[in-house]
């Protein structure tokens, strides 16, 4: 079971059963901010939703495929991170986070995404760290941008989101320039 002590107030973790209500009021709760961004809201409009992507968010961790855990501020439930892939064979890991927009601006993301980084170079033995974030979804850009990733490219019309495609921008790092003073 992962369970990573980021901070005196800040806790990431797999989430299980317990946790399928709060997740589901936390996605109702953000859904019109989160849709703007992310893709999948419309698959989880219920808590046996939620409770179906905590199973098979743990079905990919038992499997060492993914790695998604939530957010606990203050033991709260806020928001989510992890390696939404996992390379084994180039050893390569890709974060995706999301926080409630209340939580956002108080550095919570930035020091849980940092912890993810250091699990997935230090624990993982990954070799990079691949961050992609919507072209303008500046918030989420921020965060690699400070973590000191080099910006590597755009793909034009990455993704697709609910009416219309946005472009990506590619983050990434090395471990080695992680261990070397990248943060």
């Amino acid at each position: 079971m992962f369970l990573y002590e980021v901070d005196e107030k800040i806790t990431l973790r797999l989430l299980n059963f317990d946790d399928t209500a709060d997740l589901f009021k936390l996605i109702d709760a953000s859904r019109a901010y989160l849709r703007k961004w992310l893709p999948w809201l419309d698959n989880n409009t219920t808590e046996e939703d939620s409770k179906q992507f905590i199973d098979h968010a743990y079905q990919l961790y038992a499997n060492r495929q993914s790695l998604t855990a939530g957010i606990f501020y203050n033991e709260k439930l806020i928001g989510m991170t992890g390696y939404n892939q996992l390379d084994w064979t180039n050893h390569i890991g890709y974060i995706g986070y999301w926080i409630a927009p209340q939580y956002q601006g108080m550095g919570v993301m930035t020091r849980s995404v940092r912890a993810m980084i250091d699990y997935g170079f230090q624990v993982l033995e990954l070799n990079r760290v691949d961050i992609r974030a919507a072209y303008e979804n500046k918030k989420s850009r921020a965060i690699p941008e400070r973590l000191g990733f080099r910006t590597e490219g755009q793909i034009r019309q990455a993704e697709w989101l609910y009416d219309h495609y946005v472009d990506h921008v590619i983050y990434g790092i090395l471990k080695w320039e992680w261990l070397h003073g990248a943060k």
